[in-house]
């Protein structure tokens, strides 16, 4: 015979509210990757989540291309991608940003209040994520920068496992997936 347990209101409230917001997080993390430049030496993908397309490298352009008081380091941020897709996705090009384990990065190197943070896969490619202003000591501080970094670091360990299932391959400077 089962024996039917009846948890307290509480609990039940708290699981409801649970699964809304794990069923926010899968809606809101519908991810696609957009290949947004590609030269002889590097491509440079970014992430979406929108359901339009609209990549985060895209949102951080539509932020931050017109706004006067950060225009030099934005044009700083634009400079290094030129860089990057001239010569290479070098390690000098970036500021080491996530955590050990991870291959999470910022632009510009130089000092600045403005971040685009992104995933460095290879010398070859790099997958632009978003960025903000930096007024805190790390961007762990910041909810915004925070969450921007946590997307990156969740789409390279979903990256990582889908290349080691097979679903995606790194050929050179190009994703491909079967």
């Amino acid at each position: 015979m089962i024996k039917t347990i009846t948890p307290p209101t509480g609990v039940i409230s708290l699981y409801v509210k649970f699964f809304n917001y794990l069923c926010r997080m899968v809606v809101k993390k519908k991810t696609s990757v957009e290949l947004l430049n590609s030269s002889e030496n590097t491509s440079l993908y970014s992430i979406s989540f929108e359901l339009d397309g609209t990549t985060e490298f895209e949102k951080f352009v539509a932020e931050f291309e017109k706004n006067a008081t950060f225009n030099q380091d934005y044009q700083r941020i634009i400079a290094a991608l030129q860089a990057i897709l001239r010569i290479g996705a070098l390690e000098r090009f970036f500021r080491p940003e996530g955590k050990m384990n991870d291959n999470i990065q910022a632009l510009p190197l130089e000092s600045g209040k403005l971040r685009l943070y992104c995933l460095r896969i290879s010398n070859q490619i790099v997958v632009l994520g978003n960025g903000g202003i930096k007024t805190t000591q790390t961007y762990e501080e910041d909810p915004k920068l925070y969450g921007y970094v946590l997307d990156l670091q969740r789409f390279e360990k979903i990256l990582s496992e889908s290349i080691r299932r097979g679903y995606i391959r790194i050929e050179e400077k190009t994703l491909k997936g079967h």
